[in-house]
C-alpha cells in the first residue's frame, strides 16, 4: 500500500523524503478525479452549445475597481490557512502523529501562516492597483455554461466532501457518539452516496441562478460523475482506506501480509486466531495504546463474521481476488514485523478488494455511457441511464462489502443499498418522463 507519495518514492526509488508524507495518495486521486470530472463536463457542455441546447448569459461586471477589504480579508485567510498548516506540517510535526490527524487538528506555524497571509494581501494589493481606472466601469460579458465548469467543479468539491462526511457520521452512530470531534474532523470516513447528494443540491441550486437549463447540465454530468468516481476509488485501493469487501475464505495471510491459498480449516483457525479483532473494533490512541469501541466491522460472535470463498483464475494476481492491504492508510490490523515506518499493519486475513472492482467496473460504464451518448436524443435519458447504472453497481458490490445494515420489510439492507434502490427507480421514472415529453414535443 501506499498511504502517501513518500512510500511510493521509496519503493521505486529507495529515497526516504520525509516531505512527501503530507501528499496523500488517496486524497491526491480524488483530486484527479476531480480533473476528470471537469474535462469529461467542458467537453460535453461545449457539444451541447453548439447544438443549440445550452446559451450563454450576459452579465454585468465592474472593472478598474481597487482591491476590497473583502478581496484583502479572503487572500489574507486563504494565505494564513495555508501557511499556517503546511509549514506546520514541515516543520512543527510530531513524529508519531500523522499528517491528517495535524491537519484537523489545532496545531500550525503562526508566523509561516502570517507571513504567508501578508504575502498574498500584498500580491491581490497589486493586481487590483495594475488594473485600476481612475473612472470604474460597467461592461456586459456573454458567459457559456462551460465557462462556468470551475465553479461547479468547486461546488462539488465542496458539498460533496461536506455531504460524505454527514452520511458517514449518520451511518456510524456509535463512532460518532464514542468520538464526536474526532469522526467529524478525521481525514477519512466518506459516504460516496451523501456526497452526491448534497453536492447535486448546490450544483443544481447554482445552475438554475445562473439560468442553465438542468436538464442538459445533468445529462452533461452523467460520464463525468461515473469517470471521476472510477478514478476516485483507485485512491481508495492504493491507500487502503477501509473501502475494501469482506474477507476470502479461500485465503489466509502471513504476518507480512503476503496471501496463500487455504482450506476451510485453516482459515477457521486464523479467524480465531484473532478473535479480539474481529469482535472489537481497534483505534490507535496518541498514547500508543488502543481503545476498543463497536464499528461495523465487529460482531458479537466469530460465526457472524461475514466472509465467502472465491478462487481466482490462475493467471491473475492474488490481490484481485484477495487482499490484506499492507500498511495501509488506517493502521488497520495486525503489526508487520520489523516496520518501524507511520504505518505498519496488514488485515489479519485478506479480502475483496471492491474498489479495485469499482475501478474497473465504472471505467467500463463510463466507456459505455461516452460511445452511446451522441446516439440519446432524449433530454434527461443521459442522466436517467447513470442513475441506474451506479444504483446497479452499488447495490451489488454492497454485497460482499461490510457496513451497517438496516431492517426494511423484512430486508436487511446497508444505506448505501437503500439509496441505489431509489436511484434506481428514480432513474427508470426520469427516463420514461423524459420519452413522454420528447414524444410530445415531435
Amino acid at each position: 500500500m501506499y498511504p502517501n507519495l513518500y512510500y511510493i518514492f521509496k519503493d521505486l526509488f529507495g529515497v526516504q523524503w520525509k516531505p512527501l508524507q503530507l501528499f496523500n495518495t488517496f486524497g491526491l486521486m480524488v483530486a484527479m478525479g476531480f480533473v476528470s470530472a471537469a474535462i469529461v463536463l467542458s467537453s460535453e457542455l461545449k457539444r451541447k452549445e453548439k447544438q443549440g441546447l445550452l446559451l450563454p448569459r450576459e452579465e454585468a461586471i465592474t472593472v478598474g475597481m481597487p482591491a476590497s477589504f473583502l478581496d484583502l480579508f479572503v487572500n489574507f485567510v486563504t494565505g494564513f490557512l495555508f501557511g499556517f498548516k503546511l509549514f506546520g506540517l514541515m516543520l512543527n510535526k510530531p513524529e508519531e502523529v500523522s499528517a491528517q490527524a495535524y491537519i484537523f487538528s489545532r496545531d500550525g506555524n503562526l508566523v509561516a501562516g502570517l507571513l504567508l497571509g501578508t504575502v498574498l494581501i500584498a500580491v491581490k494589493w497589486w493586481e487590483k492597483n495594475k488594473q485600476k481606472l481612475k473612472e470604474p466601469e460597467q461592461r456586459n460579458v456573454r458567459i457559456w455554461p462551460h465557462d462556468r465548469v470551475g465553479d461547479i467543479i468547486i461546488l462539488g468539491l465542496i458539498f460533496g466532501i461536506l455531504g460524505a462526511k454527514l452520511f458517514d457520521a449518520m451511518e456510524n452512530m456509535d463512532e460518532l457518539i464514542a468520538d464526536p470531534i474526532g469522526t467529524i474532523f478525521s481525514g477519512g470516513g466518506l459516504a460516496f452516496y451523501g456526497g452526491l447528494i448534497l453536492a447535486t443540491m448546490a450544483i443544481c441550486w447554482f445552475a438554475y441562478r445562473k439560468g442553465i437549463k438542468l436538464v442538459h447540465l445533468t445529462d452533461a454530468a452523467a460520464p463525468a460523475l461515473m469517470i471521476a468516481y472510477a478514478v476516485g476509488r483507485i485512491g481508495c485501493q492504493v491507500a487502503g482506506d477501509g473501502d475494501w469487501g469482506i474477507y476470502n475464505s479461500a485465503y489466509i495471510s502471513d504476518d507480512y501480509g503476503h496471501v496463500k491459498t487455504c482450506t476451510e480449516a485453516e482459515f477457521t483457525q486464523e479467524l480465531n486466531k484473532y478473535t479480539n479483532y474481529h469482535l472489537k473494533a481497534r483505534i490507535l490512541d496518541s498514547g500508543n495504546t488502543f481503545t476498543y469501541i463497536p464499528t461495523a466491522r465487529t460482531f458479537p460472535t466469530l460465526s457472524e463474521v461475514p466472509h465467502l470463498s472465491a478462487k481466482g483464475l490462475s493467471f491473475l494476481p492474488k490481490w484481485m481476488i484477495a487482499y490484506s492491504y499492507p500498511m495501509n492508510v488506517n493502521k488497520d490490523g495486525k503489526k508487520i514485523p520489523g516496520c518501524d515506518e507511520e504505518h505498519c499493519r496488514a488485515l489479519p486475513q485478506p479480502v475483496f478488494p471492491t474498489a479495485f472492482y469499482e475501478t474497473v467496473v465504472c471505467t467500463l460504464l463510463f466507456l459505455l455511457m461516452w460511445t452511446y451518448r451522441k446516439r440519446i436524443k432524449i433530454p434527461g435519458a443521459m442522466f436517467g441511464i447513470y442513475l441506474i447504472l451506479n444504483g446497479f453497481e452499488r447495490f451489488f458490490i454492497e454485497k460482499i462489502r461490510v457496513n451497517h445494515l438496516y431492517t426494511i420489510l423484512g430486508f436487511k439492507l446497508s444505506q448505501a443499498e437503500i439509496i441505489a434502490i431509489f436511484l434506481i427507480l428514480a432513474g427508470l421514472l426520469l427516463i420514461a418522463i423524459a420519452r413522454l415529453k420528447f414524444a410530445k414535443t415531435t
